[in-house]
């Protein structure tokens, strides 16, 4: 990537970041699809980035669905990268076209979320051993993802002054770092509480940290620690249904629509900032309640 390429492509990150506060992993996502264009480019002697134009690009995504067997998704992300790019350009004046403006994004199915039962949390939920400083504060992450859905990084990332035991609540910092109150429930508090009386102080040894749920070493949790945590739980309780970290908030999702919670109040407890994004839980919720009729009825 020559040094005006690389410029356009960190101004137009920075201008993600400061205007959209998008996150480091979704920014790192979008350099790495920019790079894997200009790399292309260059191996086809085409026009580089800053002028290339419909043909071109079409014919990328064109050998990223045949020849390198992207999935639809993944093309549509690419292409999204693109188009933002290219408006950026023509935002600062560099460009007065879109060279993507009549590229049609691949369709996608709408895929369902996978959600556990509420069996399959209950004995998620109690296989941490609870004996242990490590288990209690498993136990109180898996509780409080759940009890409040909660996304790993909102989880991970909370801090001491981040709760308010009083009122029952937690302040929690979400996507484009918008800031919503979660009601944690009974079961949560209690655990978390818990942890914070008996567990915590045995995991930091007298040092000091923000940082509500610690390591051993008394620094803070990552994805990758929390995620290697949670599948060795499921491993020993057979949990066969495939799940990662995020499947909690599909369930506290898709648990509350089965027990009559309206749409607009599970939206506002995710966090989503369109309605839309959060529908796709009454879809899940549907189908349960079709298997549960086929199952039970006798005309089912």
């Amino acid at each position: 990537m020559d040094a005006d390429t690389q410029r356009y492509v960190e101004s137009f990150l920075d201008a993600l970041w400061v205007e959209r506060g998008m996150s480091d992993h979704t920014l790192a996502a979008y350099r790495s699809d920019l790079k894997q264009l200009v790399r292309w480019l260059s191996e086809k002697s085409a026009p580089q980035l800053i002028a290339a134009g419909q043909p071109q690009l079409q014919l990328y995504l064109a050998e990223l669905h045949q020849k390198r067997k992207y999935q639809a998704r993944t093309i549509a992300r690419v292409l999204s990268t693109m188009r933002r790019f290219y408006r950026y350009l023509i935002h600062q004046g560099i460009r007065s076209d879109d060279p993507t403006a009549q590229i049609s994004s691949p369709k996608i199915g709408r895929p369902l979320p996978k959600a556990l039962s509420e069996q399959e949390v209950e004995a998620l939920l109690e296989a941490p051993e609870i004996e242990t400083p490590l288990g209690l504060r498993d136990r109180a992450m898996i509780e409080l993802m759940y009890g409040g859905g909660l996304r790993v990084t909102e989880l991970i990332t909370l801090r001491l002054d981040s709760l308010n035991l009083r009122q029952g609540v937690a302040r929690v910092l979400g996507k484009g770092s918008k800031e919503r109150l979660v009601p944690l429930g009974e079961e949560a508090l209690q655990w978390v509480e818990y942890y914070l009386r008996e567990g915590r102080a045995d995991l930091m040894r007298g040092r000091i940290s923000d940082t509500l749920f610690v390591t051993s070493r008394g620094a803070g949790m990552t994805r990758q620690a929390f995620w290697t945590r949670l599948k060795k739980y499921g491993e020993t309780v057979r949990i066969s249904t495939p799940f990662s970290p995020h499947t909690l908030r599909h369930a506290f999702a898709t648990h509350l629509l089965n027990h009559g919670a309206d749409l607009r109040s599970v939206q506002m407890l995710l966090g989503h900032s369109d309605l839309s994004t959060t529908q796709i839980y009454t879809y899940v919720a549907q189908e349960r309640l079709k298997n549960v009729h086929h199952e039970h009825h006798p005309r089912g």
